[in-house]
Parts: C-alpha cells; sequence; structure tokens
C-alpha cells in the first residue's frame, strides 16, 4: 500500500505543472490540423476550424490533476468577461464518461471536449497547458501551469491578443 501511494504522489508531482511558460517543447498545432482530434461528450466531432473568427483558449487538464482544477474557478470567471471575444474548450484525454461526472459534480459551465488522442502525442507533457489561438487559428501562445485567469493583468493579455 506504501508503494502505491509514494508511487500516485510521485504521478501527481510528475504529471502536473504549476509553473508559467510561453515557449513550450511541443508540436506546434494549426487549428486546421486538428479536424478530427476532438469529440464532445456526445460523441459528436469537433473541428476547430469552425470557430474560425473567434479567439480559442484550449485549457488542457485531467480530472485527477489538482493545479488544472484550482485555476478552473478563475477560468470561468475569465470565460464569463471575455465570452464575446473567446471560445473557451477544456480538452482532456480521459474517457467521456468520466469527464462527464466530474461536469455534473463540479458543476463548471465549460464546453469539455476529449482528446482521441494521447495529448502526449501532441506534445502536452505536463498539466495544465493552455494555448491560445487566434481569429484565423493560428496559434499565437503556449501557458503551461496554474494561472490566475481572472487576474486585471491576465485578462488585459488576452484582449491584446
Amino acid at each position: 500500500m506504501k508503494k502505491i501511494i509514494v508511487f500516485y504522489c510521485f504521478s501527481l508531482l510528475i504529471g502536473c505543472n504549476s509553473s508559467t511558460s510561453q515557449n513550450s517543447n511541443r508540436n506546434n498545432l494549426d487549428v486546421s490540423q486538428t479536424k478530427s482530434i476532438y469529440i464532445d461528450l456526445e460523441n459528436n466531432e469537433v473541428n476547430l476550424s469552425s470557430f474560425k473568427g473567434k479567439k480559442i483558449l484550449i485549457n488542457y487538464w485531467a480530472t485527477w490533476c489538482g493545479p488544472c482544477i484550482q485555476e478552473m474557478p478563475s477560468l470561468l470567471r475569465a470565460q464569463e468577461q471575455l465570452k464575446s471575444e473567446y471560445v473557451f474548450l477544456l480538452v482532456s484525454e480521459e474517457s467521456t464518461q468520466r469527464i462527464s461526472r466530474f461536469k455534473s459534480r463540479k458543476k463548471f459551465n465549460f464546453n469539455y471536449i476529449r482528446s482521441r488522442v494521447s495529448l502526449a502525442s501532441i506534445g502536452i507533457y505536463s498539466l495544465p497547458i493552455t494555448i491560445i489561438y487566434d481569429e484565423e487559428g493560428k496559434e499565437i501562445k503556449t501557458i503551461e501551469g496554474s494561472v490566475v485567469w481572472d487576474s486585471k493583468r491576465m485578462i488585459k493579455q488576452l484582449k491584446a491578443i
């Protein structure tokens, strides 16, 4: 039992990242390249190119990631402040059933979607990571780690994109 607890704690430490960065070693995903990797909670394909004309904020997270869940209240408030400019999408590679249970239990009003491919296969190696795309679907910024999304500074940065 002690080994399981140590392994779980170690997994959480390496699986979640709480630092912030604008640079990353992940593959540069373009919205036009993501047509078939996302589905909604009803298993319908989500085509990110359908959001062209709006900025897109994609937050990669997991139900087991403490920093991911910790930033959700401020992310929800930022979503409310920026709803005319941004589409907020929360992406997990977990099952749609698990994401749906989380959504029902936590009551965060986000547009949750599921990645059909592993996050590692698209260059996501720690959580949370947020990628911001401009109105044309071009990746503009990557933020690694937990953020206070509704701070004046962050809202100003997001509006400036």
